[in-house]
């Protein structure tokens, strides 16, 4: 069960992230529907979050006259200057939290001079409950504000603690884990396909063992070498694939997550640390 959040949580912008840490918070059990916050001027992607009973506005303006506590700035690293410019005395006093690929700690707390700021980056599966979050608390955030941070995001998933300078490797690496992992579904359901096997159901046994085990290392906090021996009989079939697999995997892995970060800082310079990402 989520820690409960008895306080009130704003959220600036419904689009796919926003609206999947809304509908999270409620459907966590973390927060009560009256207690969330929904601003975004499509009035058609606040309808599906409204049935929920999470409250919605068209404007932002009007979710900061209902007083939160803490508000998620959930929108576009290009968007989001114009957002702070114009709500920046709305958000004093607050806690903003920003998701905003590439926008630095400092640079919100220049425009939200009134604010006290947390940055935070979550990945996809915060849509099912199942993310990854980072979290990173500005100069002026309290303990209570990351206390209060942690767990909005603890409800859509894991969340931890991050210096900002380590912010662009967990991008790299959790950021995108969500392709790469989809990229090893496909590679290994492609190798069954070869082989033999019908494509529905070797993906489907495939992304049924990927969920399965993540289950049990984060249900036991095994690492996962321990985990690997489990499964591993001396001499074995699985010795016999980790042998083949194990030293060109690690390689790969090392090349992805260089090739991600090289790309995140072309584009946080190009932007002028404004990057905007595909995430």
């Amino acid at each position: 069960m989520a820690e409960k959040i008895e306080q009130t949580i704003g959220v600036i912008g419904a689009g796919s992230m926003g609206a999947a840490i809304a509908r999270g918070l409620v459907a966590s059990g973390a927060a009560a529907p009256g207690r969330v916050l929904v601003a975004n001027p499509s009035a058609g992607r606040l309808a599906p979050l409204a049935e929920l009973g999470i409250m919605t506005f068209t404007s932002n303006d009007e979710l900061l006259a209902q007083g939160p506590d803490a508000v998620v700035l959930a929108v576009k690293p290009q968007v989001l200057p114009g957002v702070l410019g114009e709500h920046a005395e709305g958000l004093a006093g607050l806690l903003a939290i920003s998701i905003a690929a590439g926008v630095s700690v400092a640079s919100l707390e220049a425009a939200l001079p009134g604010s006290r700021v947390v940055r935070a980056m979550p990945n996809l599966p915060v849509q099912v409950l199942s993310g990854a979050t980072a979290v990173c608390p500005g100069s002026r955030a309290t303990r209570e504000d990351l206390a209060l941070a942690l767990a909005i995001f603890s409800a859509l998933g894991s969340a931890v603690v991050l210096r900002e300078d380590q912010l662009d490797a967990e991008g790299a690496v959790v950021g995108c884990g969500p392709a790469y992992m989809a990229l090893l579904v496909d590679d290994l359901t492609r190798a069954g396909v070869e082989r033999g096997l019908p494509a529905a159901a070797c993906r489907r046994l495939v992304l049924s063992t990927m969920r399965g085990t993540a289950e049990q290392l984060l249900s036991s906090g095994e690492h996962p070498r321990a985990y690997m021996e489990k499964v591993t009989s001396p001499g074995g079939t699985t010795a016999a694939g980790l042998r083949a697999m194990e030293s060109g995997m690690f390689d790969v892995a090392c090349a992805g997550v260089d090739a991600a970060l090289r790309r995140t800082r072309e584009l946080s310079e190009t932007a002028g640390g404004m990057e905007a990402t595909d995430d």
